[in-house]
């Protein structure tokens, strides 16, 4: 495994995270095909004999019991101070509100069984709370000692910017990771996000880095639990499939060039592009094991705009 820094945060994260939104009972109604508590415990076990130490969850996954398995599994396998645990707040009561903080952050500590997270993600932009309200309450938690260091999920580029600049303005803890929507089939973040997130020295941990499998196998679809339920990922793509079959094609053509997977391309294509630890959901152990191969595969130039030509600007999913 190879390791990167978040940011200036100073923490030491694999060049892989693992996804979580997986784990969880699914009588929450929130997908069908999450994983049983022992069965999560095996990813996580797998995870950590791969050398990643970096995992997300959020309050909102399987109305937190995510964050529930998650925490049994990491209590089972691995001292604390060795893993580097994040949650998200935001799908809840209050969105990013100073109440809504303070309450969500001692909820999932309480879940994981942790008294302190790495790294808390707001998960949106809260179009209702003053910047100012929500960055100072997330300062809180960093002084209180609940929280090591901060980041943002999928919103505007403006937005991320603006609260970057409520943050250096009042001497609060700055964002350190943006975890966005970003794969070789959804581009949109590379024309303003992406490059404040570089201008600000913020690690990118993109969220859905295989387009829900869509650039990992041979066919679109996947007769699988998952591919037949999951309604947001059908959303997210396949209105553009014509378009974007031929970019998962060329995908495969360099897999073949290079005795590699699909997956392993499209990491290497991430890597390519500076992306420090993508966040990869797996519901079998060895869609890990295939996944890390990717650190062993270097793409060219030439490579990275063979997958990056037939790209046409898409609708904006993820920011709200």
């Amino acid at each position: 495994m190879q390791y990167t820094q978040l940011g200036d945060s100073g923490i030491r994260v694999s060049r892989f995270c693992l996804g979580c939104m997986s784990f969880g009972d699914p009588a929450s109604r929130m997908h069908a095909w999450t994983l049983s508590p022992d069965e999560s415990e095996a990813i996580v076990r797998r995870a950590l004999e791969l050398g990643i130490n970096f995992f997300d969850t959020a309050n909102c996954y399987s109305a937190g019991t995510s964050e529930e398995y998650l925490g049994r599994a990491i209590k089972n396998n691995a001292a604390r101070k060795d893993v580097v645990l994040a949650s998200k707040v935001y799908f809840n009561e209050g969105k990013l509100s100073k109440s809504a903080i303070q309450r969500e952050i001692d909820g999932t500590l309480k879940r994981l069984g942790t008294d302190y997270l790495d790294l808390y993600i707001i998960h949106r932009f809260d179009y209702d709370t003053p910047i100012e309200e929500t960055m100072e309450a997330l300062n809180g938690l960093v002084k209180a000692g609940k929280v090591r260091a901060l980041g943002a999920s999928a919103m505007y580029g403006y937005q991320f910017y603006n609260m970057q600049l409520a943050a250096r303005d009042n001497g609060w803890t700055p964002f350190v990771s943006m975890q966005n929507h970003y794969n070789p089939l959804y581009r949109e973040d590379e024309r303003e996000l992406i490059p404040v997130c570089r201008q600000m020295n913020v690690a990118l941990t993109p969220y859905s880095p295989l387009a829900a499998g869509r650039v990992a196998r041979a066919t679109w679809a996947a007769d699988t639990l998952r591919s037949r339920t999951d309604k947001v990922a059908q959303s997210k793509y396949d209105s553009t499939e014509e378009a974007d079959r031929t970019i998962a094609e060329r995908i495969k053509r360099l897999a073949e060039k290079y005795g590699a997977t699909m997956t392993q391309i499209s990491f290497a294509w991430h890597f390519a592009k500076g992306i420090s630890s993508p966040v990869i959901g797996a519901t079998k152990a060895e869609y890990l094991d295939d996944a890390v191969g990717a650190l062993d595969i270097r793409l060219t130039a030439e490579d990275v705009a063979f997958i990056d030509e037939p790209y046409i600007p898409h609708k904006i999913v993820g920011a709200l």
